[in-house]
């Protein structure tokens, strides 16, 4: 019988088939779903900020930023026997929640989509490819993502289910 592990907000986890890996309210944070088809390896980072060095804090949760957590997803993912190089990845989230006085450019009204790019750009530099979105728009999702088909399954409020 396969298990669901949770996934909170700024947070990360991995698994093995066939259990997967699931985040309630992703909202302007991203979902980064990765996975080795060849050992069915797969984990989940849900990124709140795209970059740690803007945070003066040193005390920082590593899962809650793109340039950190997804390193450390690709790090414990590794550690369990995965391997970069057959790495893929799935992203969804980065809604636009929010807009203040019809200031859709503002920094804070973006912030969904600079997760989006910061993800990509990191992604990019780990070499590993992103297979699938779903990102963008004005509502949230919740995902459940299954190493061992690749399934990355989108719940939004009033959508239907959507696989990538």
């Amino acid at each position: 019988m396969s298990e669901i592990i949770k996934v909170g907000m700024a947070d990360l986890k991995t698994c093995v088939s066939p259990n997967g890996v699931t985040t309630l309210g992703l909202g302007s944070c991203v979902g980064i779903a990765v996975r080795d088809p060849a050992t069915k390896i797969g984990g989940l980072a849900h990124i709140m900020l795209p970059d740690s060095t803007a945070i003066k804090n040193g005390q920082q949760n590593i899962a809650k930023f793109a340039d950190t957590g997804i390193v450390e997803l690709v790090r414990q993912m590794e550690k369990l026997g995965a391997k970069r190089n057959r790495m893929v990845a799935k992203i969804a989230g980065g809604a636009t929640m929010f807009t203040f006085q019809g200031n859709v450019s503002s920094t804070v009204g973006q912030v969904g989509l600079r997760n989006v790019e910061a993800t990509k750009a990191k992604l990019k530099e780990l070499a590993i490819p992103i297979l699938a979105e779903d990102t963008g728009k004005n509502y949230g999702r919740t995902v459940v993502f299954y190493p061992e088909t690749g399934d990355f399954h989108i719940r939004a409020v009033g959508k239907p289910e959507t696989v990538i």
